[in-house]
């Protein structure tokens, strides 16, 4: 009988989830799914148990059998879903400073050879860039439903400053042995960059996507961690744009809220180490 997760990482994204899902996977102990990103439980939920359970097929005694989606998070419904689907998993989120993180997904449509103006004009025509920064409320979805103690709520900058002691908190929640990583799970994975070609860029998203939805995930996970592929799609961003005060003030005034939510809940000084106050 196919095993179905009983851990997700369920966002936000532009924190590291690329690195967390190559360094899970190289652990005896965990089966994680070979692409990140299934979109079961916000875009594909009408696929249907049976599409999602298939991507857990080689899963076999592994202790973790888990699943890397940075959307979950957010998405209303997603918890409910998660809740009627799975058995009690447990959750991981890896919370980054609100104004680097949509600063980073900004550079990330860049690279996809999107064309979103400058950022303050992104932060206008682009509500994702705020609503992935809402955590707060993404949280109380999930703790509301399976408790506080089920959701390990990990901070980008601790990963940045030490990525072993990061990876070791992760392993102690998961109950699992400690790994100690290797140099090359210690660089950094993908620099940012900007397309070559737009349109290159742009069909090789939607011809993943396309991928994804056909049962394809594996195809998707090898193209992706290919070198070749990200010299051939993406070149340095040499010139890289900066964050402007007014933008960044634009951001915190917006989403001081959420992250009071989440200091009150979970005891974590989240404002104070990001310099918002």
């Amino acid at each position: 009988m196919t095993r179905l997760p009983n851990f997700l990482y369920i966002g936000p994204d532009k924190a590291g989830s690329s690195w967390l899902h190559e360094v899970l996977m190289s652990h005896p102990q965990v089966f994680m799914t070979p692409a990140k990103d299934l979109y079961y439980f916000d875009r594909y939920y009408d696929k249907g148990i049976d599409w999602y359970a298939a991507h857990f097929s080689r899963a076999t005694g592994e202790t973790i059998v888990g699943e890397v989606c940075q959307d979950y998070l957010f998405h209303p419904e997603a918890a409910q879903r998660i809740q009627d689907t799975l058995d009690s998993p447990r959750f991981m989120v890896t919370l980054r400073d609100p104004v680097d993180r949509a600063f980073s997904s900004y550079l990330y449509m860049l690279k996809m050879g999107e064309r979103p103006g400058t950022f303050a004009d992104a932060l206008v025509g682009r509500p994702e860039l705020f609503d992935h920064g809402r955590y707060g409320s993404g949280l109380d979805r999930f703790a509301d439903r399976f408790g506080d103690d089920s959701v390990h709520v990990t901070v980008f900058d601790d990963l940045q400053e030490d990525p072993q002691a990061f990876v070791d908190g992760v392993l102690r929640f998961l109950e699992v042995a400690p790994l100690s990583l290797d140099g090359e799970l210690l660089e950094a994975r993908l620099p940012a960059s900007r397309a070559r070609s737009a349109g290159l860029a742009r069909f090789a998203r939607l011809a993943a996507d396309w991928t994804r939805v056909h049962n394809g995930a594996a195809v998707v996970g090898r193209v992706k961690r290919a070198a070749i592929v990200q010299r051939v799609l993406y070149q340095p961003l040499h010139e890289r744009p900066q964050i402007e005060a007014e933008d960044a003030a634009r951001i915190r005034a917006e989403l001081d809220g959420d992250l009071r939510r989440v200091e009150e809940r979970f005891g974590i000084d989240l404002r104070g180490r990001w310099g918002w106050q």
